[in-house]
């Protein structure tokens, strides 16, 4: 296999090798939780206090629609915030989750992907230094550039949490 940021044919060059990016780690995001059973998924840890695979996936998947329809200029439609959102609750905390299946949760980031290629591709190079609001209150300012770096590397970072769970399961279902 060869490992390479080159975008899709239809995506300028630097937009393609980010786009390229978010795209590598969805994969990697697939493939580190392949085979997950719903309890896995739901496993909140050692203690029960963490943030299950499931809760960081559906934040994974809002993030990055939030940054798509950044990229597309547009307000996240309500019906989007509804059916993904939010991205926190009443205590500052990711949603709850449970019991939503492994599968539902990839098709439906799958989906957020698609979104993503399709608003990649009406990108140019220099449409990445346009300039987007986000945060909690649109209380920060970021180049959709920086959007989309930020989309794979928020991506890692969650994963990074999702195989130390996977690890602790693992070890807790053999000491039984």
């Amino acid at each position: 296999m060869l490992y390479d940021l080159q975008g899709e044919a239809n995506m300028s060059p630097i937009v393609g090798m980010l786009y390229s990016a978010v795209k590598e780690n969805s994969q990697r995001l697939q493939l580190i939780t392949e085979g997950m059973s719903q309890e896995e998924v739901d496993n909140k840890g050692p203690n029960g206090n963490l943030n299950s695979t499931a809760q960081l996936i559906k934040h994974i998947m809002y993030v990055d629609l939030n940054w798509v329809y950044r990229i597309k200029g547009q307000p996240l439609p309500q019906s989007l915030k509804e059916q993904y959102g939010p991205m926190i609750d009443e205590n500052n905390r990711l949603p709850m989750v449970k019991g939503i299946p492994l599968n539902t949760l990839i098709s439906n980031y799958v989906d957020i992907l698609k979104m993503l290629k399709d608003s990649c591709t009406q990108l140019t190079d220099a449409d990445l230094d346009k300039v987007a609001t986000f945060g909690h209150e649109n209380e920060k300012q970021a180049t959709l550039r920086w959007g989309l770096w930020h989309m794979a590397d928020h991506s890692r970072y969650h994963q990074a949490q999702i195989n130390q769970l996977r690890k602790w399961y693992s070890e807790n279902v053999l000491s039984k």
